[in-house]
């Protein structure tokens, strides 16, 4: 099945993913896991989007997991089509926050 940017859905060991490369990506992360370069790996976390104090919505990333420091990372999979302008304000939403929630875009 396609979505509205033309890719692929994918399934693997029972979890859904929105295209090819965000399933590639997985499982790239999930050799990682294996080797214990992170921990704590998590798909399609949800995190809300506040402004002011009131709830205007949410954003789902792709990934989140720790490196071998302990840092938390959120990974988005994008590509040129999916860096909408609905996206890019979700994502400076999330970088106002304290402390701030910084998206790393895998291209």
């Amino acid at each position: 099945m396609r979505n509205k940017y033309n890719a692929i859905k994918q399934t693997y060991k029972g979890l859904k993913f929105d295209s090819k490369k965000e399933f590639h990506r997985y499982l790239v992360l999930e050799d990682m896991l294996n080797v214990k370069l992170i921990t704590d790996l998590e798909l399609h976390p949800v995190y809300p989007l506040m402004v002011n104090g009131i709830k205007i919505g949410r954003y789902t990333a792709d990934f989140r997991y720790k490196n071998q420091s302990g840092e938390t990372i959120i990974e988005d999979v994008k590509s040129k089509v999916t860096r909408t302008r609905d996206y890019m304000i979700r994502k400076k939403i999330l970088a106002t926050y304290n402390p701030p929630i910084i998206i790393k875009e895998i291209l």
